[in-house]
């Protein structure tokens, strides 16, 4: 029902681009809510415990991407003894989800998205047309990158890095991480409102305005703004239930390289 919902509200204002994008995120999100109704569960044999949770991966290292494309340079398996960031341990977050090869992926599926709805006309088609949407789409990333995850959490003191629960039931976990996009960890250890996510991308969604020739309207602004929360909250889940993901697929430690 929320999805219908969402994708309803979203297509009152998005681009054709944006529609995409936005139903992709959120029957990601629809997906990994079923598999999160039986995530999480204890195995057989195995302690229901916290300390069991998120921590028992700690000694193991983490997938660089997800499925072999989704950069994951910021996913921190465990909150205990915690440790904040510098400056600079919080601008190299950043370099690394932006010059990743799965960024440059990324950027050329959402330019192939664009292109073929034709979300910004004055670009066109063929080989320079799609140049121009892949220019665009992987700054959209970089700057999105660096605004959420070094800069805003440099001014601000907020930790950029996603923590994952790892224990309790499917659906608290699937909550925590969809409400990580608005409730973050500060750099005190404390916890509150995530202005770096929210105001980084609100900078990101302004800035784009000036290399795009059409879709210049708070409107459009607006859609890109949800857009890109939507999309970094199916990042989240899809984190959260990664090593349950790994495990299910059967997939190789090659991935972690």
């Amino acid at each position: 029902m929320w999805v219908s919902c969402a994708i309803q509200t979203f297509n009152c204002f998005c681009d054709r681009r944006a529609r995409v994008v936005t139903l992709s995120a959120a029957l990601l999100l629809s997906s990994l809510s079923l598999f999160a109704q039986q995530a999480g569960q204890p195995q057989p044999g195995t302690p229901a415990s916290k300390d069991n949770g998120a921590c028992e991966t700690a000694s193991t290292p983490e997938a660089k991407r997800l499925f072999g494309i989704v950069p994951n340079f910021r996913t921190s398996p465990c909150l205990q003894k915690y440790k904040p960031l510098s400056t600079r341990e919080k601008f190299k977050i950043a370099r690394q989800d932006s010059f990743d090869r799965g960024t440059v992926v990324l950027a050329a599926a959402f330019a192939g998205v664009g292109q073929l709805t034709n979300a910004n006309p004055t670009f066109g088609q063929g080989v320079a047309g799609y140049a121009s949407y892949f220019g665009t789409a992987y700054a959209d990333f970089v700057i999105g990158d660096f605004m959420t995850e070094a800069i805003y959490p440099s001014l601000l003191h907020q930790d950029p890095r996603y923590f994952r629960r790892g224990h309790g039931s499917g659906w608290s976990r699937f909550g925590y991480a969809a409400g990580q996009i608005f409730w973050t960890h500060n750099d005190s250890g404390t916890s509150g409102f995530n202005f770096s996510e929210v105001l980084g991308n609100a900078s990101g969604a302004a800035i784009s305005m000036s290399y795009y020739p059409d879709n210049r309207d708070a409107k459009d602004m607006g859609a890109k703004l949800g857009t890109q929360l939507g999309v970094d909250a199916a990042s989240n889940v899809l984190k959260e239930f990664w090593p349950e993901i790994e495990r299910g697929l059967h997939l190789t430690p090659k991935q972690h390289n």
